[in-house]
């Protein structure tokens, strides 16, 4: 189905594709293909087949290895059942089957819906009722095991149909890993040569989710350029070496460090977890040249880590940093402290992405977050409210369009009319102010307009959680705020109003609450404050600003009072 300009018209699956003479031009200025994403990605490890392509603690492949299991595990699930154009959950850390199963669903023309460990079985259970998910991943191994629990509890509530474990025994109804691949070892054509390079490509979450999750439908061919024009911007190289602590089922792990690396025949390094000690036994094990995205939570870690002074952190070139904003006295500590010429970086899940410039001067990678990776990017800072542009220089919303820049969320029209221009720009909610100088045009973020709270690299949506909260009897009503922390950047806060005659709910008593509904750990509120009432607005609404100055005070006079 094609569309005018600024149209978003659904396709019969639900996602909005690319008025066609933004495609037309996409593809003129070669930055679209024309290919499919799991065409670009085998193409691309087929030039590097003997070069070094995953590190994991127990596998070191070259690209024909992996792509030999990725090839095998995609004519698996074929055998499995598993049809191109299917989607399949994912709830998996970062080791080698992740990278295995992710590449092979891209094979065997399935999409993936890249989900995180983090979340429950509410979560899950939403998203694959949003995107029609009939399989589920799962690693068996993963933390103290509660992955296969969840995954038994889908299958028998019939939220999904199949499930494929990894790294521990199978259980009824289940299918092992390796069973998958070992039904796929020959050589049958790969499902996903009948895939239209239109089409979804994977599916990634913006930040968190509500009642109805915002699923971003990533399409090959942007998907494609998203990744190719951020290797081309961090200068990947088959010589080049990309360690990824995050989870690599993230949109930031697929699209700056997975799908990158190949594009580029780069060695890609993956950290089992996030822990200092490991992070930095790793650089200096294997010595990579590009960290793409440190949250701000994880380099205060590693400033104060110990011996990470006395570590060999040389090879590194580029040390990103995104997800929140970096305080300047801690990419001062970086360089002072460490060595450590800190860049800075803003995307999404929905496409746009911003990097400083490697030479750019600490003016600009202390205080932006860079420019477009793109040519093809365009960006406006809105003036609240309004489709306006705001007066240079002046703070408002930005907004970006561009050729890997959704153009609308997966079946979800209704929201779709607010969360983009009529002209096709997505509003992110993000704050944003426009500097012109002498090295370029760059911008800097400054906050937000949503209402979601940032606890380090993870998004917490406060709708979702105040609709779980007032499901406690005790709980009459309920408003979740940001409050301040110094290492994550932002924690939950529950204020809370009870029933008459309630006893005070704990900060341990909500949580079990919450848990109990499937809600993700890091989602729950690390501090309750009971109250009679709410402040209002003007217009009667809970004035959340009051909550969040209130909050800030009480921790303040809290610290102070520590001092003494």
């Amino acid at each position: 189905m094609s569309s005018q300009p600024g149209e978003t018209v659904p396709t019969e699956d639900g996602h909005v594709p690319y008025d066609d003479e933004s495609a037309e031009r996409y593809r003129r200025e070669r930055w679209w293909s024309g290919r499919t994403l799991p065409a670009e990605l085998e193409h691309a490890a087929t030039l590097r087949s003997g070069n070094q392509a995953l590190i994991t603690p127990e596998v070191a492949w070259t690209y024909e290895e992996l792509f030999d299991n990725a090839r095998a595990f995609a004519r698996g699930l074929a055998n499995l059942g598993v049809r191109p154009g299917e989607a399949a959950m994912f709830q998996m850390g970062n080791v080698a089957e992740t990278v295995v199963s992710y590449l092979g669903c891209l094979l065997a023309g399935v999409r993936p819906v890249c989900t995180l460990p983090q979340h429950g079985t509410r979560e899950i259970g939403l998203l694959a009722d949003h995107t029609g998910a009939r399989i589920l991943f799962t690693q068996g191994d993963y933390g103290t095991g509660q992955l296969l629990s969840q995954a038994k509890e889908m299958l028998a509530q019939a939220s999904v149909e199949k499930v494929v474990v990894a790294r521990a025994p199978t259980f009824d109804g289940a299918t092992g890993y390796e069973e998958v691949l070992a039904a796929g070892r020959g050589d049958t054509p790969l499902p996903y040569l009948d895939v239209d390079p239109g089409g979804i490509a994977a599916f990634q979450l913006s930040g968190g989710t509500t009642g109805l999750p915002k699923v971003a439908p990533r399409l090959h061919e942007e998907y494609t350029y998203n990744s190719r024009a951020w290797a081309q911007a961090m200068r990947y190289s088959p010589r080049t070496r990309v360690l990824y602590p995050l989870p690599i089922m993230h949109n930031a792990g697929i699209s700056l460090a997975l799908q990158p690396a190949v594009l580029a025949g780069a060695c890609l390094i993956v950290a089992p977890t996030a822990a200092m000690g490991d992070l930095v036994a790793l650089i200096e094990e294997h010595r990579p040249d590009v960290l793409p995205l440190m949250p701000p939570a994880l380099v205060i870690r590693l400033l104060e880590a110990p011996g990470v002074r006395e570590a060999d952190l040389g090879s590194v070139r580029d040390f990103v940093v995104g997800g929140q904003k970096l305080p300047v006295n801690v990419a001062e500590r970086l360089r002072d402290e460490l060595g450590i010429r800190v860049r800075q970086m803003f995307g999404m899940a929905e496409g746009m992405f911003l990097l400083t410039p490697a030479g750019s001067s600490e003016a600009v990678r202390h205080h932006t977050v860079g420019a477009p990776i793109s040519p093809g990017d365009e960006v406006r800072i809105l003036a609240p409210g309004s489709e306006a542009e705001a007066a240079e220089g002046e703070l408002g919303e930005l907004a970006a369009r561009g050729p890997y820049t959704i153009r609308g969320y997966y079946r979800a029209e209704a929201h779709n009319t607010n969360a983009f221009t009529r002209d096709g720009f997505y509003r992110t909610g993000d704050l944003a102010r426009r500097h012109v100088t002498e090295e370029g045009v760059f911008y800097s973020i400054e906050g937000r307009i949503k209402e979601v709270i940032n606890r380090g690299a993870e998004k917490i949506h406060a709708e979702e959680v105040e609709e779980l909260i007032v499901q406690h009897p005790d709980v009459s009503t309920a408003a979740l705020v940001a409050m301040p922390d110094p290492v994550l950047g932002e924690k939950g806060c529950a204020y809370l109003v009870l029933e008459p005659g309630a006893e005070p709910l704990t900060v341990a008593g909500l949580g079990d609450h919450l848990l109990a509904l499937g809600l993700a750990k890091y989602k729950l509120p690390e501090r309750v404050e009971i109250v009679d009432a709410f402040p209002l607005t003007n217009v009667g609404k809970i004035s959340k600003k009051h909550l969040r100055d209130d909050i800030e005070h009480k921790i303040a006079a809290e610290a102070a009072q520590e001092e003494r």
